[in-house]
């Protein structure tokens, strides 16, 4: 069984081997001397060094109290997420599938072995609460791939007590620094380890091919390229959300908060740039793909809608006086969520480990990396992009004149609603645009977020009074009173006729505002 450690620590090094005295750092009323552990941890990659490039780490480490495969995820400078799993010959299956949109079906192998003698201090306060842990870690590294190398160091480590204050870490570097203690030049034991194992010759190699004959960054190279064509803006766009989908996989696998929200609109922006720079990238290409791609966002979107429809049914009943709650409403309402989601969870993580969404992961490096561009892609991005945001903003603005000549019912509903999914299209479109069109395109960024959050709200509205239906056609066959049922669509029907009779004046104001 898997657990998650959120680490928060920092690394230092100096030129003296040992550890300064901080019983005067703030706070801490004692320095307790815990003994020396000897680790012995080795790491594993792909040979292309996909995980490092990802900035993930994965180990199989022995001695200390943590001994096991440990695989570590990047939250913000100094802070990770540790995945432990018990200590086993081979790759625990819970970790295999948190790193497999990263390594599919690459083999992995073991690329750095890493000693060391950890000498470990606890920091307490006065009643005895661990503050922080400070270690002084003699280290030596042998890479064993290639003709790799060794190399031997000492750094210290200061890593906060689980639920501690991070500004407490202040304090501790406060004094490490007045003791001539210096941040680490390296993120991580292993960064350090693979560039001071590398052989030479790879070294120069790479340093080569970063500056190529003339000096600039050569292609492949894995420096940043200024985008300078249109096609060059829209396929920074597609390796952003390509990028995205990537690095979401594990997030949605750990059920982490808006992972699988943020999943799915990757696959809906990088499916808006097909259709929105069709002049530029081949649609006999991109349409396949944005097929696989709908495939995949209506997997994701199961838990979603479902979350989405719950919360507003759950709040519209909280905001009911209780004299207008009448029978088992709310063990109603659980129920029939349940019977809708029940599996579905299992049913997405299947998804990702199938071999069909794998494809399509490859299918997208194929398609960043060897784009089928056509022949406005090499136009000027002030011509050919600006022209792909207005085209569609001009079908945004004829969808919402014909919803709005509509009466009110099912048509305008659908017409609103195609309106809205146009909205987003074009938002996604001038998000592509904006760093070649600047302040044009972000204001027309903003007045589609606007027009597609008032959309937005008035489809939900119109899902959530057809869930109502059902639910009380349920209630009524289990002979249950369905007044409430009726007085929340009540609600929602007015709340809809509120929010459309309110759309002209809005339009008026996002269309003026829209203008590239």
């Amino acid at each position: 069984m898997a657990e998650t450690k959120r680490e928060i620590e920092r690394k230092y090094e100096s030129d003296d081997s040992g550890l300064p005295d901080l019983t005067g750092v703030a706070g801490v009323a004692a320095v307790l001397d815990k003994g020396v552990a000897e680790l012995d941890a080795t790491y594993y990659d792909t040979a292309d060094g996909r995980l490092s490039a990802a900035s993930l780490t994965l180990r199989r480490r022995t001695g200390g109290s943590d001994a096991g495969w440990h695989l570590k995820f990047p939250v913000a400078p100094g802070v990770r997420d540790e995945i432990r799993a018990p200590l086993s010959d081979t790759l625990p299956g819970a970790l295999a599938g948190l790193i497999r949109s990263h390594v599919r079906d690459a083999e992995l192998a073991p690329v750095v072995r890493l000693r060391s003698a950890r000498d470990v201090r606890d920091l307490v306060d006065v009643e005895g609460r661990l503050l922080a842990e400070v270690s002084v870690d003699a280290v030596r590294a042998d890479r064993l791939t290639g003709d790799g190398g060794s190399a031997q160091w000492t750094e210290i480590e200061v890593e906060l007590a689980d639920g501690g204050d991070p500004d407490f870490l202040d304090k501790v570097e406060k004094r490490l620094r007045k003791a001539g203690v210096r941040p680490s030049a390296s993120a991580s034991k292993l960064a350090r380890a693979l560039a001071e194992t590398e052989p030479k010759r790879k070294k120069k190699a790479r340093a080569r091919a970063r500056a190529g004959q003339d000096g600039k960054p050569a292609a492949g190279s894995g420096a940043p390229v200024t985008p300078v064509t249109a096609g060059d803006h829209v396929l920074a766009y597609l390796r952003a959300q390509r990028e995205a989908i990537v690095t979401l996989d594990p997030a949605v696998r750990r059920d982490l908060p808006d992972s699988v929200h943020r999943m799915r609109v990757a696959t809906r922006r990088m499916r808006s740039a097909f259709r929105s720079y069709a002049k530029v990238l081949d649609r006999a290409v991109t349409d396949p793909v944005g097929e696989e791609l709908k495939w995949l966002a209506g997997e994701l979107g199961v838990d979603r809608d479902e979350e989405v429809l719950l919360d507003r049914l759950t709040a519209a009943l909280d905001a009911l006086p209780h004299p207008l709650v009448i029978g088992p409403v709310r063990n109603r309402l659980r129920t029939w969520t349940q019977a809708r989601s029940g599996g579905s969870r299992r049913r997405l993580i299947d998804v990702l480990d199938g071999e069909r969404y794998l494809a399509l992961l490859d299918t997208l490096d194929r398609l960043v990396d060897e784009p089928p561009l056509l022949t406005a892609a090499a136009g000027a991005p002030e011509k050919v992009l600006a022209k792909a945001v207005r085209k569609d903003f001009g079908q945004v603005a004829a969808l919402v004149a014909e919803a709005l000549a509509r009466p009110w019912g099912a048509d305008r509903d659908l017409a609103l609603h195609d309106a809205r999914k146009k909205a987003k299209r074009t938002r996604y479109a001038a998000e592509t645009a904006a760093p070649a069109l600047g302040r044009p395109a972000a204001d027309l960024v903003r007045a589609m977020k606007s027009l597609q959050g008032l959309l937005g709200d008035h489809q939900d509205s119109v899902m959530t009074r057809e869930a109502l239906l059902d639910l009380a056609a349920q209630a009524h066959a289990a002979g249950e009173s369905t007044f409430t049922y009726g007085v929340l669509h009540a609600r929602e029907e007015r709340r809809a006729e509120l929010a459309e009779a309110a759309l002209p004046k809005a339009w008026e104001t996002i269309g003026a505002a829209a203008a590239v």
